[in-house]
C-alpha cells in the first residue's frame, strides 16, 4: 500500500506546486509592480501594499452623427455576417470604419475576419483600429498577436517605440515585460529580439529592461547575454525577487541557479516567491526532505496558504510520514471550505486521504473522505472509481457497480465513460465474475468499437473463459489499430506459450513485443517462458534472471523458480519461491506451480 501511495504522490508533487510563479508567467508584470509589498508580507498580516494607479490615456471618438447611411451600412454588415456571408460583411464594416474614422467599427471588422479565420483581412482591420485608437491596449495586443503570425514583424517597431515613449514612468517597466512576452511569440525570434533591443535602448536604467532582454536572449539561445542582462537587473535592484528568479532561470547550470537562490534567501529570508520557486525546484530534483523544509518555512509566514498546505501533505505522504500528511491535507480542506470563492478541486486531497486511511485498514474512513466530493467536480469520476475499488475490497461488488453506474449517468464525457467501463470490468475480473466482465466490455465495444483498451481487456477476459479464438481475434484487432502496442503481441504470444501451442509463432510475437519495449520485465518474462517451453532451458534461465532483475514480481519469480528447478538448481529455486511466498502467500500461480512440481517450501 505504501508503494501505491508513493506512486500517487509522485504524480501529485508538481500539481502541488502548479500555482507557483515562474519568471515567464503572466504574473511577471504584477510581480514587478508589487515587489516591495511581496517582500513585506508577514505571518500576521499578508495584505498587499496599495499600488499606484495609472490612468490609461483615452482615445477620442470622432465627433460624427449616426447618419442613415452609416446605420444602413452597419446593419447590412451585421445581417450579412449572421447569414454566413463574412466577406461582404467585413468589406462593408471596414469601409464604414474608414469613412467614419471610428475605431469601434474597425474593431468589429477585425472580429468578423477573426471569426472567419482570415488572418490577412483581420490584420488589415487591426492596423486601422490601432491607427484610430493609438492608446488602446486591446488594439495593440490584437495587432501584436496577428503580426506575430506574419513575416513582417519589423513593422511594429515604430508603434512600440511610441507606446513606450507615451507611457507614464511607473507603467513603463511592466509594459516592457509585457511587450517581451508578446514578441516572444513571433516566428522570427531573432528579428523580434532585435526589435526588443532597439525599443528598450532609452530605458537602460530600468530593471525591467534588463529582465526583458535576459528573457529574450534566453529564448534565442544566447545564454551569455541572458546572464549578463540578469546580473544587470540585480545590480539595479538587488532585492528584486523577479530579477533573481530570472537570473536563476538563465543560469548556466542547476548548481549556479541553486547558489543564486539560496544566497538570495539568506540575505532576504522573507522573499516568498523565491522560496516558493526554490521549493518547487527541490521537488523536481526529488529532494523531498529539503523541499518539505522550505514549505514549512512558508507555512510559518502564512498558516492558511492552501498551496503550501497541499504541498506539505503530498510531500509528507511521499516520505511515508502519513500522520503529518493527513494533518496537512485536512487543514488544506478546511481552508478551501472557508474560501468558497477558491475554485480549486479538492479531489486529489480526498483521494490521498482515502489511501492513507486504507493504509490503516480503515476502509470506512477511506469511504467517508470520498463522500466529501461534489458531483460534477473535476475529479469526481476518479473519486467514484476509487469508491468502487474500496467497496469491492469490502466484498460489496454490487455497491461498487452502483457507484460506477451513478458516475456514468452523470458524465457525458467519452473518456470518462471509457474509464468507468474499464473500472467495472476490472472489479468483476478481480471477483472472478469473468462472464459479467465480458458482457460489460462487449457492451462497451458496441459504443466504442475501435478502442484498444477495451479490446485488450476483453481479450484478457476471453482467455480466462477459455475462448481462445475470440481472444486472438480481439488481440489481432488491437495490433491492426495500434501496431506499436507491445502488450497485444506479448499477450497473444504468452497465451500460446502457456498453452504450449504454436511455439515458433509465439516466439515471433513476443520478440516483436521485446523489440518495441526492451526494458519491460513482463515481456522479458514471456520471452524466457516461451524459450523454456521450446526446451531451450539455458537461454530461458538467462532471460528469466534478467526479467526478475528488472522487476522482482511474484509471477516472474514463480517462472524463474520453475526454470531453475528444471535446470537442477533446486535450492536456488526454493529461495526464489520463498521470496514470492513472503510477498503473496496466496498467489494462485505460485500454489499451482508448487503443487504441480510436488514441492514443499
Amino acid at each position: 500500500m505504501k508503494k501505491t501511495i508513493a506512486l500517487l504522490t509522485s504524480s501529485l508533487l508538481l500539481t502541488a506546486c502548479a500555482s507557483l510563479q515562474q519568471p515567464g508567467d503572466k504574473a511577471d508584470a504584477q510581480a514587478a509592480q508589487d515587489q516591495k509589498s511581496a517582500s513585506a508580507k508577514s505571518a500576521a498580516n499578508r495584505k498587499k501594499a496599495p499600488k499606484a494607479k495609472v490612468q490609461p490615456q483615452e482615445d477620442a471618438l470622432p465627433a460624427l452623427e449616426l447618419s442613415e447611411d452609416i446605420l444602413y451600412k452597419v446593419l447590412t454588415a451585421e445581417i450579412a455576417f449572421q447569414r454566413g456571408q463574412w466577406q461582404s460583411a467585413y468589406v462593408t464594416m471596414l469601409a464604414a470604419a474608414q469613412q467614419t474614422r471610428d475605431p469601434r467599427l474597425a474593431k468589429r471588422a477585425a472580429e468578423m475576419a477573426v471569426a472567419a479565420r482570415q488572418a490577412g483581412e483581420a490584420l488589415v482591420a487591426v492596423r486601422l483600429w490601432t491607427e484610430l485608437a493609438p492608446h488602446s491596449d486591446e488594439a495593440l495586443q490584437n495587432y501584436l498577436g496577428l503580426i506575430m503570425l506574419s513575416d513582417s514583424v519589423d513593422e511594429i517597431e515604430p508603434l512600440l517605440t511610441q507606446r513606450l515613449a507615451d507611457a507614464a514612468p511607473q507603467a513603463r517597466g511592466p509594459m516592457i515585460l509585457q511587450i517581451q512576452r508578446l514578441l516572444s511569440r513571433a516566428k522570427d525570434k531573432q528579428a523580434s529580439f532585435t526589435i526588443l533591443q532597439n525599443i528598450t535602448k532609452p530605458y537602460g536604467d530600468l530593471m525591467e529592461t534588463h529582465l526583458a532582454l535576459a528573457q529574450g536572449a534566453f529564448s534565442i539561445g544566447d545564454g551569455v547575454q541572458a546572464q549578463r542582462e540578469a546580473r544587470a537587473a540585480l545590480k539595479i535592484k538587488p532585492d528584486s525577487e523577479l530579477a533573481v528568479l530570472t537570473a536563476a532561470q538563465v543560469a548556466s547550470d542547476n548548481k549556479d541557479a541553486t547558489k543564486l537562490v539560496t544566497d538570495f534567501l539568506r540575505k532576504y529570508p522573507d522573499a516568498r516567491e523565491v522560496r516558493v520557486a526554490y521549493a518547487r525546484s527541490l521537488v523536481e530534483q526529488k529532494d523531498y526532505k529539503q523541499a518539505r523544509s522550505q514549505f514549512e518555512t512558508l507555512l510559518k509566514e502564512d498558516g492558511e496558504d492552501a498551496t503550501t498546505l497541499f504541498a506539505l501533505g503530498v510531500l509528507s505522504a511521499q516520505t511515508d510520514q502519513l500522520k503529518d500528511a493527513e494533518y496537512y491535507l485536512q487543514r488544506y480542506l478546511q481552508v478551501l471550505s472557508a474560501q468558497p470563492e477558491d475554485d480549486r478541486d479538492p479531489s486529489q486531497a480526498l483521494l490521498l486521504l482515502s489511501r492513507i486511511a486504507e493504509e490503516r485498514r480503515d476502509l470506512d474512513s477511506a469511504l467517508r473522505y470520498l463522500d466529501q466530493a461534489e458531483p460534477g467536480s473535476e475529479g469526481y469520476v476518479n473519486i467514484q472509481v476509487r469508491r468502487a475499488q474500496l467497496l469491492a475490497r469490502k466484498a460489496d461488488i454490487e455497491g461498487a457497480r452502483k457507484a460506477l453506474e451513478q458516475a456514468q449517468a452523470e458524465s457525458a464525457n467519452d473518456g470518462e465513460q471509457l474509464q468507468l467501463l474499464l473500472a467495472e470490468s476490472s472489479l468483476l475480473r478481480d471477483a472472478n465474475r469473468n462472464q459479467e466482465a465480458a458482457d460489460v466490455l462487449k457492451g462497451g465495444l458496441e459504443r466504442f468499437p475501435n478502442n484498444t483498451d477495451l479490446l485488450y481487456d476483453y481479450s484478457m477476459v476471453l482467455e480466462k473463459l477459455g475462448k481462445y479464438d475470440e481472444m486472438e481475434k480481439s488481440l489481432r484487432r488491437v495490433m491492426q489499430l495500434a501496431p506499436g502496442n507491445q502488450h497485444a503481441y506479448n499477450a497473444l504470444g504468452y497465451s500460446l506459450a502457456d498453452r504450449n501451442v504454436r511455439l515458433p509463432e509465439a516466439l515471433e510475437l513476443i520478440q516483436k513485443a521485446a523489440d518495441l519495449a526492451p526494458e519491460d520485465a513482463f515481456i522479458a518474462d514471456s520471452l524466457g517462458w516461451v524459450l523454456f517451453r521450446m526446451g531451450r532451458a539455458e537461454q530461458a534461465e538467462t532471460q528469466m534472471r534478467r526479467a526478475y532483475g528488472l522487476r522482482p514480481d511474484v509471477e516472474i519469480g514463480v517462472h524463474l523458480g520453475e526454470v531453475l528447478w528444471t535446470n537442477g538448481k533446486q535450492d536456488e529455486a526454493r529461495k526464489v519461491w520463498r521470496e514470492a511466498a513472503l510477498k503473496e502467500p496466496n498467489n494462485e500461480v505460485l500454489k499451482s506451480t508448487l503443487a504441480r512440481l510436488n514441492v514443499k517450501l
